[in-house]
This record gives C-alpha cells, sequence and structure tokens, in this order.
C-alpha cells in the first residue's frame, strides 16, 4: 500500500496505545499521512505515549492526537469520528483466561463495542474500517474466541447494510502476536533474566509465529485489498512451544523448564481458517481473502437447488502450516526490535 493512499488523511486507531498502535505509528508517522487518532481510555499509557514520541519523534510528534475514550460508550466514540477518514479497530479484551472468568466484560467490549465503532463509523461517513480478529474466533471454544467470532458476525452484518462507496468494514484475523503486550516471549526472556525456570503450558502445542510489523502488513493488505465484509488472514509459518522456548534459551541463557499445564480455556493449536472458510478462500500469495456470504435470508433456493461443496478437506492451523526448526525460530526472535533491545541490554 503506497502512502499517498494516506497523504493528508485522518486515521483513527481504536485501543491505540497498545502493541498494535506503537507499530503502526513508526510505519506510518513519518509518511504524508495528516493525522493519526489514538482512541483508549487509559490516560496514563497515552500520557506515557505522548511523552515517548515528543521525545524520540519531535518533529512528527504533532500529528499524533490523543482521545479519552471507550469503545463501550457511544457518545466518546462520536466525538472521536468527526473528520476521520479510516480506522484501524484494535481495541479489545485479548486474555483469554480473563475473559473466562467476566465474560460478559468480553461481550462488553468486543461485542459491544465493535458494533458501537462501526455505527459510529458509518454516521460519521468514515471510507474504511479495518477490525482485528483473532485465531481464537475460528472453532471457539473460550469466551474470548466467542466474543471475537460474534464480533465478526456483526462486522459482516454491518458490511452487508451500508454501501461500499460510503463505508467499506472488513476484518483481518490473525494469531498471538510475537513479543506483544501479555505474550510469552517478554514473560521468557523476564524468567530467564530472573533465574528462574520457563513455564510452559504444552512443550507440544504450536502456534503461529507472527511479528508485530507483519500483523500490521496484513492490516495495510486488507486495508488496500478489501471488499466489503472480507476476512483476510495471512499466511504464516508456526512452533512448537516447546521449540519457542529452546530458541529464547539459546539466546538468553538455559534455566531450565517447567511444564504447568494449559491455561483456562487454552487451546492445542491456533486455527485461522475453518474448512468451511477455506472452501471460500481466494489464494492471494502470502494471503487468503474469504469472501462475505453474499446470500440474504430469501433460502427457498438453495433448499432447491443445495450446494454441492460446504467444507475443504482440512483447516488452515499451526499444526498443518510450515513447522520452523529451533535454529528457524531464533533467527526469526533476532528479527524483533524488543529481543534485540533486551540481549544489548544483557551485553550480549
Amino acid at each position: 500500500m503506497e502512502s499517498t493512499v494516506f497523504a493528508g488523511k485522518t486515521l483513527l486507531i481504536t485501543g491505540g496505545t497498545g502493541s498494535f498502535g506503537n507499530t503502526v505509528l513508526k510505519h506510518f508517522l513519518s509518511t504524508d499521512i495528516g493525522e493519526i487518532r489514538i482512541f483508549s481510555r487509559d490516560e496514563k499509557k497515552q500520557d506515557d505515549m505522548r511523552h515517548d514520541y515528543q521525545l524520540k519523534y519531535p518533529e512528527l510528534s504533532g500529528k499524533i492526537k490523543f482521545y479519552i475514550g471507550d469503545v463501550r460508550n457511544p457518545d466518546s466514540l462520536r466525538g472521536v469520528m468527526r473528520g476521520v477518514d479510516y480506522i484501524f479497530h484494535a481495541a479489545a479484551l485479548k486474555q483469554v483466561p480473563s475473559c473466562e472468568f467476566f465474560p460478559m466484560e468480553a461481550v462488553r467490549t468486543n461485542v459491544l463495542g465493535t458494533d458501537n465503532v462501526l455505527t459510529a463509523a458509518i454516521d460519521a461517513g468514515v471510507k474504511k474500517v479495518v477490525c482485528l480478529s483473532t485465531d481464537k474466533a475460528a472453532y471457539p471454544i473460550n469466551a474470548m474466541g466467542i466474543s471475537k467470532a460474534m464480533m465478526e458476525k456483526v462486522i459482516g452484518a454491518k458490511a452487508r447494510t451500508v454501501k461500499a462507496e460510503a463505508t467499506t468494514i472488513c476484518c483481518t484475523r490473525y494469531g498471538n502476536v510475537m513479543a506483544s503486550r501479555g505474550s510469552v516471549i517478554p514473560l521468557f526472556i523476564d524468567q530467564i533474566k530472573a533465574g528462574k525456570p520457563i513455564t510452559i503450558t504444552d512443550p507440544e502445542m504450536t502456534r503461529f509465529l507472527m511479528s508485530l510489523d507483519e500483523a500490521v502488513d496484513l492490516v495495510a493488505f486488507a486495508f488496500g485489498h478489501a471488499n466489503p465484509g472480507d476476512l483476510f488472514v495471512q499466511k504464516s509459518p508456526a512452533s512448537t512451544i516447546g521449540d519457542l522456548a529452546k530458541a529464547v534459551q539459546k539466546l538468553f541463557g538455559d534455566t531450565g523448564t517447567h511444564i504447568i499445564g494449559t491455561r483456562h480455556g487454552e487451546k492445542l493449536y491456533e486455527t485461522l481458517l475453518t474448512r468451511e472458510e477455506k472452501t471460500r478462500s481466494e489464494d492471494l500469495c502470502g494471503y487468503y481473502r474469504v469472501a462475505a456470504d453474499g446470500r440474504d435470508l430469501n433460502y427457498d433456493k438453495y433448499f432447491v437447488n443445495g450446494e454441492v461443496r460446504t467444507q475443504a478437506p482440512e483447516d488452515y492451523t499451526s499444526h498443518n502450516t510450515r513447522r520452523l526448526t529451533v535454529d528457524e525460530v531464533v533467527d526469526k526472535l533476532l528479527s524483533l526490535e524488543y529481543v534485540k533491545e533486551e540481549l544489548a541490554a544483557l551485553g550480549k
């Protein structure tokens, strides 16, 4: 996607103080974008972020505007939407155990909050909205995944009701992002630095390995190629948690491992596309695009004619994608700014 698409435009990032929002800023701040609005409910994170960017990018930080609000509150969204051209909707409750214990909080933020964002965007005439979803929305087994699956249904329903030339709404879906806040890599590194063994839930558990930069690339690709209601997935390699732990220990030192078992609502592997979705998907080299289901509520013709093929032979999962070796995981880790900074701090 060329930066000229954003020339002089205003981009709103909901949940913008998180890892994703910070990475978007690094990608877009030096381009000819007009303004980037950071919308979130945590004033402390916003204040820290404001001072950090004023220090690091004094000549560019004026492009960043901060708005306190909550996606649960339609009034705060209406205020921030005025003059916005594009939205990256990243605000969410993402921690699986927390959502298991407080499922209605997940519903209020992930489902109702998304509906509020999309309603406000349509009313304000926002041109494009890219929403961020998760692998856990595919065959969901936990409250977080169920709330994100419902979020995707809200996105699909909203996309059907608005003209594409007015507001194009689409969705991206990806797995755990490497070294993002609350993810396992920073935990492993902190445990090693404290001289403690790494805690592993299940060594055979597999996860896609995607960096924050690749997550932004996925959102940018969706932005540039979306039809209303489309779902985008990036093809990514995977690793077992056991091999990921070995790779981190190769870089930071071996303090041993301790198997603790899976957490509440945790999956053995990530599914990015279900068999049903894969049937409708289009292979775009490094990405899959799943077109929206364009059928309406008039089902008579489908009962008469039927559908020949309803699902692909298999899902697209972290179990059947390309599996990285430990050395390949090491190389992937060394591409992350967070890992390089941690190694430098230790004099490695």
